[in-house]
């Protein structure tokens, strides 16, 4: 606010108030200049008195204004008041920049200060935290910040004390240019940054490329892959719910033994609403492109000379599961001398050791079925008699699960039979010990 002049509005219908109260402030403020400029040694006359009669009058008619900053700058090196409505008196020396506040109020501006230094550098806890701190300590700490932060900012503007002061004019038209500088480098810049943007966009091959293209490329994919470049982009995403690729699929796995002899494709994909990818994703099919096994345990007492020990050994043995798309299917029951990195690169249908049993498989709905497991034994280069038939075969049924949704890595035991080959009669085994199978894939072995 200038000191000639008052920024506090009058009523209309009282213009003639307004105009002695002008004159009245102008008064007091040529007698004040006046007596500072007599007497440097006199202390400034106080400012508060000044200031409670310039905005009495005013309250009476503009009660709803908000607290009004009066700042009196003297002309000699004595102190420089601040006087803030509602507020604590805030005194600084121009001469020496030091600020006369209560230690209890210096300290609130401190912590204040660091509030609004957190918050600046977007740590909005611990800013939330000092301000509660800061105005706890003083409910005016905010208004004496900001007249200790005008002050700062008079002094580092300010030039040194043994050059005369001179008044710096802000050109307008200059700060406006200035301005439009500004904007017009950054619309600039952003034009550019789009630009760049633009021009590499054109260079991807993802997008560049056409969408035949990449339809073809992705056919000869194995639907793993296919699912992870679905996830790089929404067109990545779009090409890989294309039909054909699916279809594709669906009509290399759905096949007997996979499904009945007398069901079709057709059949199938209609129960998913056409939809080939969900139709391969949710219809069960048992995995071709790995092998099923179960790690099983068992407890086993041992003898002890000691007749108050007891010994027990825990026996653990794996069993292990091979589909071919031919319908034949191996199965291998091995101890824990036989480690399944071991044994699986042995898999195959010409091994020959003890417990391994080749047999059929076929799949109805959800339902494994395992006959005609017949044990291969071992073969004998110098053997003079033929080997005896088998008296017994084998049967499993197992269920097929999927842990997640469209894994189909479970199979669980429902039954496992010893069929008597003269009768026929089938026996029950006891499963008590007998664990699910898990699915483990194999790189090297095609899964159609």
């Amino acid at each position: 606010m200038s000191a000639g002049t008052s920024d506090i509005p009058a009523p209309e219908q009282e213009p003639a108030e307004l105009a002695r109260f002008r004159e009245q402030w102008k008064a007091e403020v040529r007698e004040r200049q006046a007596a500072t400029s007599g007497a440097q040694a006199q202390p400034v006359p106080s400012a508060n008195t000044a200031a409670e009669r310039a905005i009495s009058p005013a309250r009476s008619d503009a009660s709803a204004k908000p607290a009004t900053i009066t700042n009196t700058f003297s002309t000699s090196r004595g102190p420089a008041t601040h006087v803030v409505a509602g507020a604590p008196t805030v005194i600084t020396h121009t001469s020496h920049g030091q600020s006369h506040l209560s230690p209890n109020l210096a300290h609130a501006v401190e912590v204040y200060r660091k509030a609004v230094f957190h918050e600046q550098h977007s740590q909005l806890d611990d800013a939330l935290r000092l301000y509660r701190q800061a105005f706890r300590l003083d409910a005016n700490v905010d208004r004496a910040y900001f007249i200790e932060e005008q002050r700062t900012q008079e002094r580092s503007a300010a030039q040194p004390a043994t050059h005369k002061k001179a008044s710096s004019i802000v050109s307008v038209d200059g700060v406006t240019r200035d301005v439009q500088k500004l904007g017009v480098h950054q619309d600039n810049k952003n034009k550019s940054f789009v630009a760049r943007r633009m021009r590499r966009r054109d260079y991807l091959p993802l997008i560049s490329s056409p969408d035949e293209v990449l339809l073809q490329i992705l056919r000869i994919l194995d639907y793993t892959t296919i699912e992870r470049f679905a996830a790089v982009s929404r067109k990545a995403r779009v090409l890989s719910l294309d039909s054909a690729i699916w279809r594709d699929f669906v009509q290399l796995a759905y096949r007997p033994p996979q499904i009945a002899d007398d069901e079709s494709i057709t059949n199938i994909v209609e129960l998913y609403s056409s939809d080939y990818r969900r139709a391969y994703i949710e219809h069960p099919r048992l995995r071709l492109d790995g092998v099923y096994i179960a790690v099983c345990h068992y407890m086993r007492m041992g003898a002890s000379e000691n007749a108050w020990v007891n010994v027990s050994h825990l026996i653990t043995y794996h069993r292990y599961l091979r589909f071919f798309p031919n319908g034949q299917v191996l199965s291998l029951l091995a101890n824990e001398e036989w480690q399944p990195q071991t044994v699986i690169p042995m898999l195959k249908p010409n091994l020959r050791m003890k417990g391994f049993y080749i047999g059929d498989w076929s799949l109805s709905g959800s339902t494994v079925y395992i006959t005609n497991l017949v044990e291969k034994h071992l073969s004998h280069a110098h053997a003079t008699t033929e080997s005896q038939p088998n008296k017994y075969i084998f049967q499993m049924t197992l269920a097929l699960r999927s842990r997640p949704l469209g894994r189909w890595n479970k199979l669980d035991f429902i039954g496992y039979d010893s069929v008597n080959v003269e009768d026929g009669e089938a026996i029950p085994l006891p499963l008590k010990n007998e664990r699910s199978f898990w699915f483990s894939k194999v790189k090297s072995w095609a899964g159609y």
